[in-house]
C-alpha cells in the first residue's frame, strides 16, 4: 500500500518524524495500533524524569542540559497498567480502518469520503451499520438513492467493530516511519520465518 496514501488520513504531528517514543503499555502491548501510540522525545524524557515509565530502547541521539545528559529514549513502557477501551469510536479515520481504505462499492483506493447506505435524505441514520468507505465517483453514482435503485452492491455489510478487531486492523497499517527498535513491540506474535 502507498505510504503517502495513509498518511493523507493520518494527520502525524510534525515532530513524530524527529525521534518519537513508541509507548508500550505495562504488558508491553502498544497503547493502540491506529494511529500508533507515539510521543515526542520530550515527552518520552519527561516521563522517564518523573518514574511514570521504564526505557526499553534508545536512540542513538542524545539531548543535554547544562547537567545532564541522557539519550533519547526510541521505546518506552508504562509503569502503570492502562485498560484498553472497550468501545471503538465512531471516526472518520476507524471507519476507514475498518474498511481497509478502500471503496465498500468498487474496492477503489485513494480519494475516499463516505457514504450513507441508506440515505440520510432517506431517513439513514450516521452509524456503524449504516455508514461505509466509498470513493467519490462511486459515492456521486450512488447519490442519495438506496443500494437497489442504483444497481450497486457492498463489498460487505457494515457494522460496529470491536475493539480487539480494529487493533489487529490497526496493525496492517502501519504509519510511514518505523524505527528498528520498534519491531518486535510491534509484531510480537507474528509468525516467524523458517
Amino acid at each position: 500500500m502507498d505510504g503517502d496514501f495513509r498518511t493523507s488520513f493520518v494527520r502525524e504531528p510534525q515532530y513524530t518524524r524527529h525521534y518519537p517514543a513508541l509507548v508500550l503499555n505495562a504488558d508491553y502491548r502498544p497503547l493502540s495500533y491506529y494511529p500508533l501510540s507515539l510521543w515526542p522525545w520530550q515527552e518520552a524524557v519527561k516521563a522517564a524524569y518523573l518514574d511514570r515509565v521504564d526505557i526499553v530502547a534508545e536512540y542513538d541521539q542524545f539531548v543535554r542540559s547544562p547537567t545532564t545528559t541522557i539519550r533519547i529514549p526510541s521505546v518506552v513502557v508504562l509503569k502503570d497498567y492502562v485498560k484498553p477501551q472497550k468501545r471503538v469510536a465512531f471516526t472518520r479515520f476507524n471507519l476507514f480502518l475498518r474498511d481497509e481504505f478502500s471503496c465498500q462499492y468498487c474496492g477503489a483506493r485513494g480519494d475516499l469520503t463516505f457514504d450513507h447506505v441508506v440515505p440520510r435524505a432517506r431517513g439513514g441514520i450516521t452509524s456503524w451499520e449504516n455508514v461505509v468507505a466509498a470513493c467519490s465517483p462511486c459515492n456521486l453514482r450512488k447519490g442519495s438513492r438506496s443500494l437497489r435503485q442504483s444497481g450497486m452492491t457492498l463489498r460487505k455489510t457494515p457494522r460496529q467493530p470491536g475493539a480487539e478487531e480494529m487493533r489487529n486492523m490497526g496493525r496492517r497499517f502501519p504509519p510511514n516511519h518505523l524505527h528498528d527498535s520498534w519491531l518486535d513491540f510491534l509484531y510480537w506474535d507474528a509468525e516467524l520465518e523458517a
